[in-house]
């Protein structure tokens, strides 16, 4: 019979291989009876527990442990899902995926994908959603030529979100342009909206019409870029993980400021899980003018290695197609065109990379890559 250990403020219990400790507060909030069975929600309150919480009898039954509290209370926990937590193991997530860097000759590999297919099934959506916590980015194609369209691509993911520019926005060329976007001017490589306290996740550009002379996209894997940074400029990666810059966005109707990580941190494992760059939004920097030293420098390097043609993926965003990607990861861009030679016109709008994620778990879930 297993040895159980009652102690002030938990119990040790022998596992196999391993004697292990755990906190009573602990295992009452963990019953089974703690959760509701079919929102799987919490419905105990730990609060109302007394400060002294503890076990009157404790005991191990058919490999479980079996524990009865001073208020009458029974609790079982299988043995096996015990081990799991010994030793502070932390919760598994399959949307916890590993990121696959590419460079400028990814567009012939990209992922694409089939909009009615996408529509039709399932399976190929979880897919997709794989394919953009991978790699980041991904074409639909056969797109239907229509705001519905886009809306119900974005659905199948999520929730269109909001942000200053609404809930989409159009990209054309336009009299008294609000921003660079809606001329025919070159976008330098940058993230969207970095001045919002939270920028959106995943960017969908529709492009409806694009007959116009030039008019490129551009992008490029900024995770790919940072980590080479880090190799080769260790000093100036750490700066760029560690200052909050700022980063503003002002019209007649907005006056739109946060501050951004240049390079962020996956809090999960510590890689680089993207960016926020944008040289046309970015705020008058506000740090000491010793540190613009040292800053400078690490910004212009990282802006640079950006535009290597190493990194740089360039190609023509045609009609009917629709490109989705981690803002928060990929930058992007466009070559200038000229104006009056066509029409230019596509369609954006936003979703959480939360709902990404969470979109990916439940799919998955039920549609096995196997």
């Amino acid at each position: 019979m297993a040895n159980i250990n009652l102690l002030k403020t938990g119990l040790e219990v022998e596992l196999p291989q391993q004697t292990a400790y755990f906190n009573y507060f602990w295992l009452r909030d963990n019953c089974a009876s703690s959760w509701d069975p079919i929102t799987q929600e919490r419905i105990f309150d730990i609060l109302e527990e007394p400060e002294d919480l503890s076990v009157k009898h404790a005991e191990i039954l058919a490999g479980d442990l079996q524990v009865e509290w001073h208020d009458g209370h029974q609790s079982q926990y299988s043995l096996d899902w015990l081990r799991r937590w010994a030793c502070g193991e932390k919760h598994g997530d399959i949307a916890i995926r590993n990121r696959v860097p590419w460079y400028s000759d990814h567009y012939d590999k990209m992922a694409r994908f089939d909009y009615a297919d996408l529509v039709e099934n399932p399976a190929r959506v979880a897919d997709w959603t794989e394919s953009l916590l991978d790699d980041g980015v991904s074409i639909v194609s056969n797109m239907p030529d229509s705001n519905e369209g886009l809306k119900s691509l974005c659905g199948l993911i999520g929730t269109v979100r909001a942000s200053f520019s609404g809930y989409e926005f159009d990209v054309f060329s336009k009299a008294d342009p609000e921003n660079l976007a809606y001329t025919t001017k070159a976008l330098e490589l940058h993230t969207d909206l970095p001045p919002e306290e939270l920028p959106p996740g995943i960017q969908f550009l529709h492009c409806r019409m694009n007959d116009a002379v030039g008019g490129d996209s551009l992008f490029v894997d900024a995770m790919a870029v940072a980590n080479k940074l880090k190799s080769s400029f260790p000093d100036y990666f750490k700066l760029l993980t560690e200052l909050t810059v700022p980063f503003r966005y002002t019209t007649k109707d907005h006056d739109v400021r946060s501050r951004q990580r240049i390079i962020e941190l996956d809090p999960n494992n510590g890689e680089v899980s993207g960016v926020n760059f944008s040289q046309h939004l970015s705020d008058i920097f506000d740090f000491d003018q010793k540190l613009m030293d040292t800053l400078y420098p690490a910004f212009r390097q990282f802006g640079r290695m950006m535009q290597d043609p190493k990194y740089l993926m360039k190609f023509r965003l045609n009609a009917g197609e629709c490109i989705v990607f981690d803002n928060h990861r990929i930058a992007h861009g466009r070559a200038s065109y000229e104006e009056g030679s066509g029409d230019r016109y596509l369609r954006g709008c936003y979703v959480d990379r939360g709902e990404l994620r969470s979109k990916y778990r439940v799919l998955r879930a039920r549609h096995s890559k196997d």
